[in-house]
């Protein structure tokens, strides 16, 4: 019995041998941003500020030093806006025409406009109206979110309530790049002015701190692709597995009748 035992061990040796090589890969690819070392950057970009878009979600909010006056502009408004709680109150859904229906205001272009345009735009009209002194409005994105997919731990849609995101944000998010990943051709797939713009980034230079496409954009796709070297070693394990199982089978085959 011991005998065969060490047939086992004997035969399952090259099977571990070969499943360790096939997982070996290299350190620098895995690692990022290889070259920063106790720098100091001068971050030329800054989050950028989307412009609004047909079928985005606005939640906006009015205040003044008269708080029944204001009570008109925060009434619930009955646009499709759902969380894990419900419909959501105060929710401004811009329409096939790019507006949002605003009351007393009616009818205002939403579309094309930043949120900071958008905010002195409904002040300046609530005030010139003379439907409030000294108005605040305050306006949140509610449908700001971004796409991680290919190699990472956990692809998914990543809610952003804070309505600033960066790519190393997002990446951690998904849990982070598998070690498969390419590291150093990141997708980041962008929808402006009805066009889909794609760039190449690469997470093991330190240029990407300073790109344009470092802060993420709502509905921003980032993908992460596979290293040729994963798909090679997949189609060898799967040639390789029933070869080394067979051979196996029949080593032990053949020492149990030996041994009987």
């Amino acid at each position: 019995m011991n005998r065969i035992v060490q047939y086992i061990m004997f035969f399952s040796f090259p099977v571990v041998c070969i499943g360790s090589f096939s997982s070996c890969v290299n350190t620098k690819t895995v690692a990022y941003f290889p070259q920063l070392n106790n720098d100091t950057l001068n971050l030329s970009n800054t989050a950028p500020e989307p412009f609004l878009k047909k079928n985005d979600l606005l939640n906006i909010a009015v205040s003044s030093p008269n708080p029944e006056a204001t009570t008109v502009f925060n009434i619930s408004n009955p646009a499709p806006s759902f969380n894990s709680n419900g419909l959501q109150p105060g929710s401004y859904l811009i329409d096939s025409k790019g507006m949002i229906q605003f009351p007393l205001l009616g009818n205002i272009q939403a579309e094309g406009l930043t949120k900071d345009q958008l905010k002195d735009l409904l002040t300046h009209d609530l005030e010139s109206g003379k439907y409030l002194i000294r108005p605040i409005v305050t306006i949140r994105q509610m449908n700001f979110t971004v796409t991680v997919l290919g190699e990472v731990a956990k692809p998914s849609v990543i809610n952003v309530p804070s309505e600033r995101i960066s790519l190393l944000e997002a990446i951690g998010l998904a849990g982070d790049i598998t070690i498969y990943g390419k590291k150093d051709n990141v997708l980041l797939i962008r929808e402006e002015n009805n066009k889909k713009i794609s760039h190449r980034l690469n997470l093991n230079s330190n240029d990407v701190f300073t790109s344009d496409f470092y802060y993420l954009k709502p509905n921003d796709i980032v993908y992460v692709e596979p290293k040729k070297t994963k798909v090679s070693e997949t189609s060898k394990a799967y040639t390789l597995i029933p070869i080394i199982t067979a051979v196996f089978t029949l080593g032990i085959i053949a020492i149990d009748r030996s041994v009987k």
